[in-house]
């Protein structure tokens, strides 16, 4: 398979489709500061729900080229699905946003990814399964500008040395890198060539404390120490509390979350929205300062609707809504 023509942003990752079931009956119970929640229903009983909402091509990688076509950017996804039915619907999906599929790959016999996400209040958890891939490189005839490399499944080990070996031969690619489970649970030093390769990396506080082994870490030691790994780049987010970043020449920032204008419906895509969009700001040439203003007001606009695609904003609208952004949304030093 060859490149038809130039891609800006090409997400790599797994595809899936998610099933959003909204529970009306359910129990949380947090420690205390709402820490380690756990949801419980009835055992052996019949729960009711609300309603199913059906979302197809999502995933930390789909939704991101999703955020930035919409963002205008030239956008392309790398994945595999089955040749099943599950599969199509996906393939309908990305074709209705305009992102690309020549990169997407369909196994014969394999089935695609299928999510249930159960969904109570604005939180939501998810079972999920990743089928197994024969992951590989397809030829890239033209280099894209910048790779997104987010979650894919645990038998995609090897793909990471695949991918490894082709940015370290086209320096001139830029990697944007937002791990998901499984490749935190690789760990740092199986992952050390593309941690040293990463240009922009994503997470959040509790991840970041995970990936370098340090739980009690603040965002001072947590930037240091991800960027030792590599990255020119962290951004490490915060949930409600804003988001931090950092260069390479160690100055930190803090932005705020952008104000919701109504409470949050679901937080499924936050994150990806967050981190996507500072990255499309980084490929238009936005500085990181203004760039990290950007992502909250994606986020913001996502958790407004059921789903990770749904609220994504064109640049016109994101631009506005900065434009006419409250007096304290605004980058601040913060080391």
């Amino acid at each position: 398979m060859e490149q038809t023509k130039h891609i800006d942003f090409l997400a790599i990752g797994d595809m899936v489709t998610d099933a959003f079931i909204e529970l009306l009956d359910a129990k949380v119970t947090c420690d205390i500061n709402e820490a380690n929640c756990t949801i419980s229903m009835r055992f052996g009983d019949k729960i009711p729900y609300k309603d199913v909402t059906v979302m197809n091509a999502v995933g930390n990688s789909p939704n991101a080229a999703t955020s930035a076509k919409r963002l205008g950017l030239q956008s392309a996804i790398m994945c595999h699905i089955g040749d099943d039915a599950v599969g199509k619907d996906c393939l309908a999906a990305l074709a209705q946003e305009g992102v690309s599929q020549e990169f997407v790959s369909i196994e014969s016999g394999k089935k695609t990814n299928y999510h249930y996400v159960l969904q109570y209040g604005p939180e939501r958890t998810i079972l999920i399964k990743h089928e197994q891939y024969d992951y590989q490189l397809p030829t890239l005839t033209n280099e894209p500008s910048w790779i997104y490399l987010s979650s894919i499944a645990e038998g995609a080990l090897a793909f990471h040395d695949i991918l490894a070996d082709y940015l370290e031969s086209h320096p001139n690619v830029k990697l944007a890198f937002q791990p998901g489970t499984f490749q935190m649970k690789f760990g740092t030093d199986r992952l050390a060539r593309i941690y040293k390769r990463t240009d922009a990396f994503f997470c959040n506080k509790e991840e970041a404390q995970r990936i370098l082994n340090k739980p009690e870490a603040d965002f001072p030691e947590l930037h240091a120490g991800i960027r030792a790994l590599g990255p020119k780049i962290a951004v490490i987010t915060d949930g409600p509390k804003g988001l931090t970043a950092s260069d390479e020449s160690g100055n930190g920032y803090f932005v705020p979350m952008y104000p919701d204008p109504q409470p949050p419906i679901s937080r499924t895509g936050a994150g990806d929205a967050t981190s996507s969009t500072i990255t499309a700001a980084l490929h238009l040439g936005i500085p990181l300062e203004q760039a990290i203003l950007w992502g909250p007001i994606n986020s913001m606009n996502v958790v407004q609707h059921v789903g990770a695609q749904v609220g994504l904003l064109n640049r016109e609208t994101l631009l506005e809504l900065l434009k006419n952004a409250p007096a304290g949304y605004t980058t601040t030093k913060l080391f």
